[in-house]
């Protein structure tokens, strides 16, 4: 090589490395008031990389998170130029997006990126997924509309086969607008003024973005219902493109170890009977591998995999002559803690699929069997590691509309918030139907939006009929459901045993620690009640777990629910500090009095 065609070379090398930097220089994380260990972690190349839907798996996806370009206009204006680097699927408001900007309900905020579909996707239907984008998206493919969607917390998917050609660049552009509070559609605890316990919003999309490739003829979805009394799983699917010729066929694996199969015309419902099977339960929770393959005349159209435990949810009466609730036909105690959702860095979205796992395993090592899921919905890698670790879950449905007080009566909601609200309601069973550690659906939180209390819990039993519903957590109760449940803070109370439903601690606790250098803000941290150090925050825990205990044992008790895993912004009554980082009493101090063990 002459020195000639060594400095090009050069040249080229550095040039070539100037881009990567550029391109990492256009995600650089703002300065933020906390960050978790796993910020370091997020590749800004390739975020979230693990497949979204573990509940329903399929060979072949291709994953379009990573930076994409953005911009903030006036309400239904499009862009006339974008303004830079946004990482998806961290929402705008977010550190980890590199943006860091709030959006009002006057602004919608814009994305675009280009992609191709594989060409060997070649004469496939290509779906576009999205895990979850908040609240009104709409999307278009070479500024072809190709779809849009309401709803903040729900998958999507949107057919785009007309739109693109594999083997070919396309520009795919989303546009979102979020009102967050100013409108009447579930947000949580999202608000534009965040305080006490209102936090920061989450606009635009907020989970992964992704596409596949399906035969025409393939599984649209499906539901799983085991029975612990005959040892049977039941398959439920929905085909699309149903035709004259098609079959169903199931295989059951445990340990690789096939333990049944059939194979059914049509889009009849699939039984198979096991021999023998393990109970789902948190101290052991065993899961069934299941294929199912769409068939037609001997050609597979599709095929994908999923699992299911055995596991039933109920109520029932102990000896002592109390309602509660039941697993497997048998009394568990549950204790968990209130689970948010919340992060310093990314707000709803975990910096990393471990760091969400990093929470799910603190709840196990601290001698939790159960968490309530507030007022937000997860993505669905969260119910899969809850199936995996044994996790009982109560799920919110996430609020929104206009709150009553503890006495007040059901609010009205206009036609169309209403039918949003049920909406969503049902596309929440819907998508987290067939995970096995969701138990509870709770429909309402201390009166946030409650209206036709009667009407909607009958509604969740219509659309599941397997699972609990508690109609009113806290506050107003109108008799309905399976479960009363009161709220108290910060000491526990419970309420009066009764007849038809089972009784329960919805929220207590709150006790507050604020760790210097791991809050939110530097002053106006809070709790329900705020401890001088951690040996006088575990001291009171010990105590108000006495308490529960003995409410389990002498007052017919089924469960209490302890605010909460983690700080969340100014709140600093968790376990764990906002960043994850110290955990304030000790894991194993916990798992002995959770467990009800002397320390």
């Amino acid at each position: 090589m002459t020195k000639e065609e060594f400095l090009i070379f050069f040249i080229v090398i550095i040039a070539l490395s100037s881009c990567g930097k550029n391109e990492h220089a256009n995600w650089l994380i703002p300065d933020n008031p906390l960050l978790t260990q796993w910020a370091d972690d997020v590749d800004p190349e390739n975020p979230w990389p693990q497949y979204p839907r573990p509940i329903m798996m399929r060979d072949e996806w291709v994953n379009l998170n990573g930076l994409w370009e953005y911009a903030i206009t006036a309400k239904d204006e499009q862009p006339a130029q974008w303004e830079g680097k946004i990482l998806v699927p961290y929402p705008v408001e977010s550190a980890l997006s590199g943006v860091k900007k709030r959006i009002s309900e006057n602004e919608c905020l814009w994305y675009k990126t280009d992609f191709k579909v594989p060409a060997s996707w070649k004469n496939k239907r290509i779906l576009l997924n999205f895990e979850a984008s908040d609240w009104e998206t709409k999307i278009w493919i070479d500024d072809n509309k190709a779809g849009e969607h309401k709803g903040g917390y729900d998958p999507f998917c949107i057919d785009i086969t007309d739109y693109v050609r594999a083997g070919i660049k396309h520009e795919l552009k989303v546009s979102t607008w979020d009102p967050t509070d100013k409108g009447t559609q579930s947000r949580g605890k999202q608000v534009t003024d965040p305080h006490g316990i209102w936090y920061t919003p989450t606009s635009g999309i907020w989970q992964t973005v992704w596409m596949e490739p399906v035969d025409v003829i393939h599984l649209g979805s499906f539901r799983t219902i085991s029975d612990i009394s005959n040892g049977t799983i039941s398959i439920q699917p929905e085909i699309l493109g149903l035709q004259e010729g098609v079959s169903t066929r199931v295989i059951v694996f445990k340990d690789n170890k096939i333990l049944g199969q059939t194979e059914t015309p049509m889009d009849n419902e699939i039984i198979i009977t096991l021999d023998d099977y393990i109970a789902w339960s948190p101290g052991n929770p065993q899961l069934y591998d299941i294929e199912i393959e769409i068939i037609l005349n001997g050609r597979t159209t599709d095929k994908i995999s999923t699992h299911t435990g055995f596991r039933k949810i109920s109520l029932g009466r102990t000896e002592d002559g109390y309602t509660r609730i039941f697993l497997n036909d048998s009394f568990l105690y549950q204790n968990g803690p209130l689970d948010q959702g919340f992060w310093p860095d990314g707000l709803y979205t975990p910096p990393t699929d471990e760091a969400m796992c990093h929470d799910l395993e603190m709840i196990k090592k601290m001698g939790f069997n159960m968490l309530r899921k507030h007022v937000k919905v997860e993505n669905r890698r969260f119910y899969y590691w809850c199936d995996k670790m044994g996790l009982l879950v109560w799920q919110d449905m996430p609020n929104g509309d206009k709150h009553i007080g503890r006495q007040g009566e059901d609010i009205e909601r206009s036609e169309e918030s209403a039918r949003q609200f049920e909406r969503e309601l049902a596309r929440l069973i819907e998508t987290k139907y067939n995970h096995p550690s969701i138990i509870i659906w709770v429909a309402f939180n201390e009166g946030w939006g409650q209206y036709e209390t009667a009407r909607i819990t009958e509604l969740i039993k219509e659309h599941d009929p397997t699972r609990l519903v508690n109609s009113a957590s806290g506050w107003s109760d109108r008799g309905t459901g399976d479960i009363l449940d009161i709220h108290h803070y910060p000491e526990p109370r419970c309420p009066e045993a009764e007849e038809n439903r089972a009784i329960v601690l919805g929220e207590f606790g709150g006790l507050g620690l604020a760790v210097e250098n791991h809050t939110w803000e530097k002053k106006e941290n809070w709790g329900y009640e705020n401890m001088n150090d951690s040996i006088s925050l575990l001291r009171k825990y010990e105590n108000f777990y006495g308490t529960v205990h003995s409410m389990v044992e002498e007052k017919g008790l089924s469960a209490s629910v302890y605010t909460q895993i983690t700080d969340v912004e100014t709140e600093t009554n968790g376990l764990l500090t906002y960043d994850r980082k110290v955990d304030k009493m000790g894991a194993d101090n916990l798992y002995l009095i959770n467990t009800g063990q002397k320390r």
